[in-house]
């Protein structure tokens, strides 16, 4: 059994696709983020950045004591080589995978976070900030659409990097994009949300209660207010 310490925001969301393509017995534990559950200290022992998801793996590989692992890209590299599935042996396929899960870990997910944040959260709206950060992701759009000429996937063969890049962009229109401009891309988002064990993954934790960010002050106050703890 793997606890999945979660909410549903495309980072939580990663893992939830994976356990479900894989079929991995897993239970979620919600991590209200909008509450501050992040800055327990019980989460704080498994995710010192105060961010989820983490996971704990009641069933290691070695047999040993259960394994807690956080950021997303290391819990997915983490699953990977504990089951076999989604990412490849040989050293030039890994590779790739490995290369695009952190393209979407450095400029993808931090690009879509800030746009988000300026162009949704922000009670002050710095057209600055927007225009920046639209351009980012405009153009991280194109990246990936180059990548996937002539591939069904981005390294090929269906891995890792596709779930960790995948709920990032499937809700493109909040972002402004029109996927026209991107057929690669658009018939990639296509084929991803056509995969069952991708839409459980998205549905997973569906029924946790939701919160906008622009009238609850409490949220935002834990998301975006956040200074480090000193003693």
């Amino acid at each position: 059994m793997i606890d999945v310490h979660f909410w549903p925001t495309p980072n939580g969301q990663k893992i939830t696709i994976f356990l479900e393509e894989t079929g991995l017995p897993y239970r979620v534990v919600p991590v209200n983020i909008g509450r501050g559950d992040q800055f327990k200290p019980e989460f704080l022992k498994l995710s010192p950045n105060n961010r989820m998801p983490a996971i704990v793996d009641h069933a290691p590989v070695d047999g040993g004591e259960p394994i807690a692992v956080f950021e997303s890209a290391a819990i997915l590299q983490y699953l990977a080589e504990k089951t076999g599935r989604f990412m490849p042996s040989d050293v030039r396929g890994k590779k790739t995978v490995l290369e695009w899960l952190a393209w979407q870990i450095a400029n993808l997910g931090p690009a879509c976070g800030q746009l988000g944040h300026f162009k949704i959260y922000a009670k002050d709206k710095i057209p600055y900030a927007i225009e920046r950060y639209s351009n980012e992701v405009h153009r991280l759009f194109g990246v990936l659409d180059g990548r996937l000429e002539g591939r069904d996937y981005v390294a090929d063969e269906y891995s890792i990097a596709d779930m960790a890049i995948y709920p990032w962009l499937r809700n493109h229109e909040r972002f402004g994009i029109d996927v026209a401009e991107f057929p690669r891309a658009s018939a990639w988002l296509a084929r991803m949300a056509a995969r069952p064990a991708v839409a459980r993954g998205i549905d997973a934790g569906k029924d946790l209660p939701t919160t906008s960010l622009q009238d609850d002050d409490e949220a935002r106050k834990h998301l975006f207010g956040q200074r480090a703890r000193t003693h």
